[in-house]
């Protein structure tokens, strides 16, 4: 053998175990981190509920009609919960998520809106409660997340499997509600 054939046998070695360390290094690299137990850290804006629980049990009434957590298509729901006397500052709140739901676009039809509680009575309430479906019901399970300062809103992230997600207590950033809706609704 030449030397310029051996050293083109070399290269080509040298090539091919470059080729195979590159796929490899992944491999290794997550082999790693699983057994150091390293998780990665989401950034959400909610607050995990735990332990997670499901509402599939749980009846809310919607006109007169149990609410269908597990819906004819995989939909999450945003469960809106008022403080006492919803007024302007909870009303505000209310009309910046709807228009979270807006911002999906497309997916809008994704996320179903549910508000739980007494409907606020101001002049413009309507034009922001028409996109919400409207239920009562489910006291004891909501109460926790239940704001009790007045005029505040707050609100609870559900699975289309009934599985409660993240919880948005009273007093948190709309648009961080809707960075976490796009992230969770593609």
């Amino acid at each position: 053998m030449s030397e310029s054939q051996a050293n083109a046998t070399r290269s080509g070695r040298l090539k091919l175990v470059l080729i195979m360390l590159v796929f490899l290094a992944p491999i290794v690299a997550a082999g790693i981190l699983t057994l150091t137990d390293w998780q990665p850290q989401g950034k959400g804006n909610g607050q995990p509920i735990l332990p997670q629980r499901s509402f599939e049990s749980v009846r809310v009434d919607v006109a007169g009609k149990p609410w269908a957590w597990r819906d004819s298509e995989p939909r999450l729901t945003l469960v809106v919960l008022p403080g006492p006397a919803c007024a302007a500052e909870c009303l505000k709140t209310l009309a910046l998520m709807r228009n979270a739901r807006i911002v999906l676009n497309r997916n809008a039809d994704r996320l179903r809106l549910l508000y739980v509680g007494t409907v606020p009575t101001t002049a413009d309430a309507q034009a922001v409660m028409a996109d919400y479906a409207i239920g009562s019901g489910g006291e004891a399970t909501f109460a926790p997340f239940r704001p009790t300062t007045p005029d505040t809103v707050s609100a609870v992230l559900v699975e289309s499997n009934a599985t409660a997600l993240a919880w948005y207590p009273a007093g948190f950033d709309p648009s961080g509600l809707r960075k976490d809706l796009q992230k969770v609704i593609r």
